[in-house]
């Protein structure tokens, strides 16, 4: 049945509360995550309803936690910065300071689970109160190997367009029920830019596009998938970034930097600052900001009619790249049975409240939770309904943030020096070809 009244559901599930009664004193449980931190203002937060973000959600979620669970269990947050994050949690394994629990996205756990550094969980998830016939189909395939569970899913998280309506509405782009008008093909999005700067004076776009970010692979990998295409074969072996789809998908990025509609010497933090500071029209960006935006235009800040919807379909039919957070508990042999019933009772914590974290614009895991009417009157959300069902992922391979790394950095010459589209893919086909020979 779905859930009703979510947000004020924020108690501990009997099953967690009572995943052991033997605790004779306070267990204290190590966690390490990235989302960043923000203790000076979520630090005393426990009520996640009162906090806004990734961080500040999870923060929160964390606090309130430690403060009503009755088996005297206490995580401990150690937040770790996004780039070197997966460099220190496998470090961990060698100096003996294992977390006890730990985000990983899905698409690295492939890397954790091939290597026996993470353990099933599946059977204890259940016992603490979790139903995973609940989540949705993509986040139990995302966790799960050989039949078993190895982590809890958090959420699925996507690429949207995210828009500044006052920009739009300034250069004539909007429709007649106040929504903004997306392009639907190459041809629209560099006549609707070239309107835009035009009326604005402004970039149309705003997107990361150094050669260490990935924002522009995300958008190279949705056109692909977009074309019925994809980037590595079924079986994982062999890559086919430089085919048909792959060549057209690089054209259509190399025409939105000679066509002028964005600039390309931002990072991720130029371009995210240019998009709130009213500098620019659109920004492509993921689930992950939706909140964060939307409390930032509330405020008053530079971007104050926000608006947010599914990545434009520029091709056959509807596809974005997407990934999800989940959660594991690494293996460690020198876990106690109390600081590992408090992990799991920890896990399950979160997973009843995956409607607080969906509150940050990722999407749900549980059914339940989709179908409920609080998740359902979230606001935005109907922009960009359609993203769960486009939402796409390579085929489970290891070292996929490689991948991703590697196409991004194969693909920036095409605006830092005027590569061809035709090098840039053969050029990311090569690199992505090196990293599956390596895999087996």
């Amino acid at each position: 049945m779905p859930m009703t009244n979510l947000g004020k559901r924020m108690a501990l599930t009997a099953a967690a509360l009572l995943v052991s009664t033997s605790f004779a004193s306070a267990t204290d449980i190590k966690f390490v995550r990235f989302f960043g931190d923000c203790q000076a203002e979520f630090g005393d937060v426990t009520d996640p309803a009162d906090a806004y973000g990734e961080c500040g959600i999870i923060t929160a979620l964390t606090n309130q936690f430690n403060a009503e669970n009755t088996i005297g269990a206490h995580v401990n947050t150690q937040t770790v910065d996004w780039g070197a994050y997966y460099t220190q949690l496998t470090s961990s394994y060698s100096t003996g300071d294992i977390p006890d629990v730990a985000v990983m996205h899905a698409s690295d756990l492939i890397n954790y689970t091939d290597r026996d550094l993470v353990t099933p969980i599946g059977e204890e998830l259940v016992a603490a109160g979790v139903d995973p016939d609940d989540w949705v189909e993509q986040a139990r395939k995302n966790v799960t190997s050989d039949g078993e569970i190895y982590a809890l899913p958090f959420d699925i998280h996507a690429v949207l367009m995210h828009v500044n309506l006052g920009l739009m509405e300034e250069a004539g782009l909007v429709n007649e029920d106040g929504t903004a008008k997306l392009p639907t093909s190459l041809d629209e999005l560099i006549s609707m830019g070239k309107t835009f700067k035009e009326k604005t004076g402004k970039y149309y776009l705003a997107m990361e596009s150094q050669s260490t970010d990935v924002s522009s692979m995300r958008l190279f990998m949705s056109l692909v998938w977009q074309q019925g295409g994809d980037l590595i074969s079924e079986d994982g072996k062999t890559a086919t970034v430089d085919s048909p789809e792959g060549l057209k998908a690089a054209e259509f990025i190399k025409a939105m930097f000679d066509n002028d509609l964005l600039d390309p010497g931002l990072d991720y933090n130029g371009a995210e600052q240019a998009f709130l500071n009213g500098d620019a029209g659109m920004f492509i960006n993921g689930t992950w900001v939706v909140n964060s935006y939307a409390t930032q235009a509330e405020n008053g800040a530079g971007l104050t009619d926000y608006a947010v919807y599914d990545l434009p379909t520029f091709f056959d039919k509807p596809a974005v790249f997407s990934n999800s957070h989940t959660w594991i508990i690494p293996k460690d042999d020198t876990r106690t049975p109390e600081e590992r019933e408090a992990a799991i009772a920890f896990l399950a914590f979160l997973n009843e409240n995956d409607y607080q974290w969906a509150r940050t614009g990722h999407l749900p895991v549980r059914q339940s939770v989709i179908d409920s009417e609080e998740f359902q009157a979230l606001p935005y959300r109907a922009g960009y309904a359609g993203t769960a069902d486009a939402a796409h992922r390579l085929p489970p391979v290891k070292n996929e943030r490689g991948i991703y790394l590697d196409i991004a950095a194969e693909l920036s010459p095409m605006w830092q020096t005027d590569m061809s589209p035709e090098e840039a893919v053969s050029n990311a086909n090569d690199t992505t070809q090196r990293i599956l020979r390596r895999n087996r």
